[in-house]
């Protein structure tokens, strides 16, 4: 079928939101995910055109991160691709802060296509959907020393962003930086976590050592750690410790406060320790 909308990453924490969204609005979205039909691999380009055909347009999250080897050249391999395949429009899920991300940013701008990029900063969600729920769950919430407060942005807020970029050509040429209306600490989110379900969650920093050992003692996986070793040490240093009016300029209305993600996410009974 023509005209369908691909959502790279489509099982992901953005990507399922996007096209939810999407299909709710009647759009005819294309799963782009290991499990779609057909399958898509950021390791398997072989088979890149075919999930491309008959797409218009394409919503790209890379995993696992724009650090890891090999990023860019499959970035580029991709675009390259959708272009020969006559996609007409890339939006592109960014990091905001980051120089590896500028630099995949780069290879969507300088495509030929109609364009849009998300810069995103921390996710709330990776406190109920990533493995910082263990440690929520655990009741100790352990991170390295660090100084930066970081703008959280709301998952939800994230996709209504890009669904109206992907629906509405005024947002083509445009780069949005997103991040939620406060500037919090780590133990400032774990807080408020732990004063809505009522339960007590301990707040520790450690050493860069100390955190590493930690995790490899919770059996994360090695690339995991490698790439909260790189935010941590790289990325939250104070360089996003700004907030921006992005979101409310795209959808109408004021980003998610931490308060209220936590109040809904309680409600799904991720935090029970039941669970």
């Amino acid at each position: 079928m023509a005209n369908e909308i691909l959502v790279l990453g489509a099982t992901g924490k953005t990507g399922k939101r996007v096209a939810e969204k999407l299909q709710k609005k009647e759009m005819v979205v294309r799963a782009g995910s290991r499990n779609g039909n057909p399958p898509f691999d950021w390791d398997h380009p072989e088979n890149w055109n075919t999930v491309l055909d008959g797409v218009q347009k394409v919503y790209i999250t890379y995993y696992p991160d724009f650090v890891t080897p090999g990023a860019m050249e499959k970035i580029q391999r991709f675009v390259d691709t959708a272009k020969k395949s006559g996609t007409q429009q890339l939006v592109f899920l960014s990091g905001r802060g980051a120089d590896e991300a500028e630099e995949a940013e780069g290879i969507v701008i300088d495509s030929g296509l109609p364009w849009t990029v998300v810069r995103s900063s921390w996710f709330m969600q990776n406190f109920s959907e990533f493995f910082f729920l263990d440690n929520i769950l655990a009741g100790y919430f352990v991170v390295p020393e660090h100084k930066a407060l970081e703008p959280f942005v709301d998952l939800d807020d994230l996709a209504d962003v890009v669904v109206e970029a992907l629906i509405d050509d005024k947002h083509n040429g445009k780069i949005y930086e997103l991040t939620g209306p406060e500037l919090l600490s780590f133990n400032d989110t774990t807080r408020m976590i732990s004063e809505t379900i009522n339960r007590p969650v301990v707040y520790e920093e450690v050493s860069m050592d100390g955190y590493t050992k930690i995790l490899r003692d919770y059996q994360v996986p090695e690339n995991i750690i490698w790439l909260m070793k790189h935010l941590f040490t790289e990325e939250l240093d104070g360089r996003n410790e700004s907030l921006t009016q992005d979101i409310e300029d795209v959808i109408g209305r004021k980003p998610t406060t931490f308060r209220e993600y936590v109040v809904k996410t309680d409600q799904t009974g991720v935090w029970n320790i039941q669970n």
